[in-house]
């Protein structure tokens, strides 16, 4: 039987992140900068979880739960490596792979009697709630922050097309800017 720690309290709000991360990451149609910045935070909070379940151990021994630590391990690390060289369906299949792999693992840890979330739900509940909703408040802000925080700066400048180059407008050069250069 696990007691409270730190380590188990803080691999509890990573995996609670990483379960609210992946619906957003997985929903979201648009694979932006915004998706990206999510996915480095749903990955390392992936790499954190998966790690520190070594150290949490049940009577001294592991459990399965270990072993898809492992393997989750792996598949993020495969899906990463993949979103960075290109190969989309991969890097999907590995990621969801992964989010289904965490969403089990928290199935078990919150309907096995005995585990720390079960007491923790039976002894203090409010205690529960408030960290679930601290946790999903904070992936919110996340999101909007990086929704809102593309939206400032200067604006972007427009582009020359191919048609207004051949109608003889330049609308770069009457601000000052550099002549644009059209690949043939």
């Amino acid at each position: 039987m696990e007691t409270w720690n730190a380590l188990l309290a803080s691999h509890v709000v990573a995996a609670l992140f990483v379960l609210a991360i992946g619906p957003l990451q997985i929903f979201r149609r648009r694979r932006d900068r915004i998706h990206r910045t999510m996915g480095y935070l749903w990955v390392a909070a992936m790499y954190y979880v998966c790690a520190s379940s070594f150290w949490i151990v049940t009577e001294g021994h592991f459990t399965w739960l270990h072993g898809l630590s492992a393997f989750t391990l792996m598949t993020v690390t495969l899906g990463l490596v993949s979103a960075i060289r290109g190969n989309i369906p991969a890097h999907l299949g590995n990621m969801v792979g992964s989010y289904v792999g965490i969403a089990v693992a928290f199935v078990f840890a919150v309907a096995v009697p005995g585990r720390a979330i079960p007491r923790l739900l039976a002894d203090d509940a409010p205690t529960a709630v408030y960290v679930a909703a601290v946790v999903v408040l904070g992936v919110a802000v996340i999101f909007a922050s990086l929704k809102l925080g593309g939206r400032s700066g200067p604006p972007a400048r427009r582009r020359q097309t191919r048609e207004g180059a051949a109608a003889g407008s330049n609308l770069d050069q009457p601000n000052g800017d550099a002549p644009s250069v059209l690949a043939g």
